[in-house]
C-alpha cells in the first residue's frame, strides 16, 4: 500500500509526520496548483465546490509515483465535504483509476470504532500504542506548525527588510519535504519560526487588523484563496486566521464525542444571529466575524467557494454584524474562474477603505483633544 492524500495549506506536514511514524509508504502530495485545478475542473461536476475539484488534481502526482491509496478527513452535518470520498472514487473511476482505494477518516462523533477501524486499516497494525503515539506526534506538528504561520502573520507587515519573511517560509516548505520523522520536522519548523521571530521590524509602522473567516479549505490553502494573507501582510495588514487545523481536529476528534468544544465563546458570540450549526463552518464564520468586531478590528474578510451553501447562510448574516459592531466587512467568492486581477482590486479598495477610516479616526481625536 503506497498513500497519498489532500493538500490543504500545511496540513501535509502534520499527515505526512503521522504516516511516517505509522511506518506508512508514502507519496507527499505537490503544491496545489494552476494544473491541479485544471484536472480537476474537467473531470469533476460543474457546480461542486472548488475544495474537490483542487483534490482530484493533488491526486494525479501520487497516482503517477506509485500511489493506490487516498487517505481523507470526513465531515458531519449538511456540507458536500462529507460526501467527497464516495464523489471522489466515482470521479476516479471514470478516469480510469478503479483500483484506487479511498480510507476515510471520519470523525467520531461519539462512536470511535469506525474511525479506529480506518485508523487500524492505514496503519496495518493493532497496536493501540503505535498508533496513539504517531497521532500525538502528527498533532503536536500541527500545532507548531500553526505557530509557525502566525509569526509570519505578525512579522510581514512589520518586516524592515521586505520579502525576509517569504525567503524564510519558502525555505521552510523545501526543507521540510527533505526530513524524516518527528524530531527534524519539529526541528525544521522551530528554526524557521526563530528566523521569522528574529527579523528587524519598521519601528511605528502604523498597522491595521483584519481577521479571515469563511469556509476552512479556503482559508487554509494559499492557492485557493490567492495568497491573500501573503497580499495584506506586504500591505502592511496583519491577518488573523479564525480556523487552524490543529484546532479542528482536537474538536473534532477529541472534545466533540464528548460533547465539548473548544468553541464556546464563539458559539456564544453568534447566538443573536445563528443558534444552530447548519452545516460546514457557518456558525463559526459569524461568531468569528462578531468576535474580531468586539477585540476592535479594523475589518473582517469572509472567503468561501462558489456553491458553498453554509457560507452562503453566514454571508447574508454577516452584514448585520457589519452593521451592528460598526466593522468594514468583505466578501470574497473563488472558484476556478476566479481572476487574480478583480480579486487583487477588490482588496486594495478594502484596505484604502480601512486605512482611511483609521485615518479620520485618528484625526478626530487630534481634533477633540483626546
Amino acid at each position: 500500500m503506497k498513500v497519498t492524500f489532500p493538500h490543504m495549506g500545511n496540513q501535509y506536514v502534520a499527515t505526512k509526520i503521522l504516516l511516517e511514524e505509522l511506518g506508512v509508504d508514502i507519496v507527499v502530495p505537490a503544491e496545489c496548483n494552476q494544473e491541479a485545478l485544471n484536472i480537476g475542473t474537467q473531470h469533476s461536476p460543474e457546480s461542486i465546490c472548488l475544495p474537490l475539484k483542487v483534490n482530484i488534481g493533488n491526486y494525479m502526482k501520487g497516482f503517477k509515483e506509485g500511489a493506490d491509496t487516498i487517505v481523507l478527513t470526513g465531515s458531519c452535518g449538511p456540507c458536500r465535504f462529507g460526501y467527497y470520498s464516495i464523489l471522489q472514487k466515482e470521479i476516479l473511476k471514470d478516469m480510469g483509476y478503479d483500483d484506487i482505494k479511498v480510507i476515510l477518516l471520519d470523525p467520531p462523533q461519539g462512536d470511535y470504532k469506525n474511525f479506529i477501524d480506518s485508523v487500524t486499516e492505514l496503519a496495518q497494525t493493532k497496536n493501540p500504542y503505535k498508533i496513539l503515539r504517531a497521532l500525538k506526534k502528527a498533532i503536536q506538528i500541527l500545532y507548531e506548525v500553526d505557530a509557525l504561520e502566525e509569526a509570519t502573520h505578525y512579522k510581514r507587515p512589520r518586516q524592515k527588510q521586505k520579502g525576509l519573511v517569504d525567503r524564510y517560509y519558502d525555505q521552510f516548505h523545501k526543507d521540510v519535504r527533505k526530513v524524516y520523522g518527528y524530531k527534524e520536522t519539529s526541528r525544521v519548523i522551530e528554526k524557521a519560526r526563530q528566523d521569522i521571530l528574529n527579523i528587524e521590524e519598521e519601528p511605528n509602522r502604523e498597522i491595521l487588523k483584519i481577521g479571515i473567516i469563511g469556509e476552512i479549505y479556503t482559508v487554509i490553502e494559499p492557492f485557493v484563496n490567492l495568497n491573500i494573507e501573503k497580499k495584506l501582510g506586504d500591505m502592511g495588514i496583519e491577518v488573523h486566521r479564525s480556523l487552524k487545523i490543529s484546532h479542528w481536529l482536537t474538536e473534532h476528534l477529541f472534545l466533540s464525542p464528548l460533547n465539548l468544544t473548544m468553541e464556546g465563546k464563539t458559539r456564544k458570540a453568534a447566538e443573536p444571529y445563528i443558534k444552530t450549526m447548519i452545516g460546514g463552518h457557518a456558525r463559526e464564520t459569524v461568531g468569528h466575524g462578531v468576535r474580531y468586531a468586539q477585540e476592535g478590528f479594523d475589518g473582517i474578510i469572509q472567503i468561501y467557494p462558489f456553491t458553498c451553501m453554509p457560507e452562503i447562510v453566514a454571508q447574508s448574516i454577516l452584514p448585520k454584524v457589519e452593521t451592528d459592531y460598526n466593522t468594514p466587512y468583505l466578501c470574497l467568492i473563488v472558484d476556478e474562474m476566479t481572476g487574480e486581477a478583480g480579486f487583487n482590486t477588490r482588496i486594495e479598495a478594502f484596505t484604502d477603505l480601512l486605512q482611511r477610516r483609521k485615518e479620520l479616526r485618528h484625526n478626530e481625536k487630534l481634533l477633540s483633544g483626546n
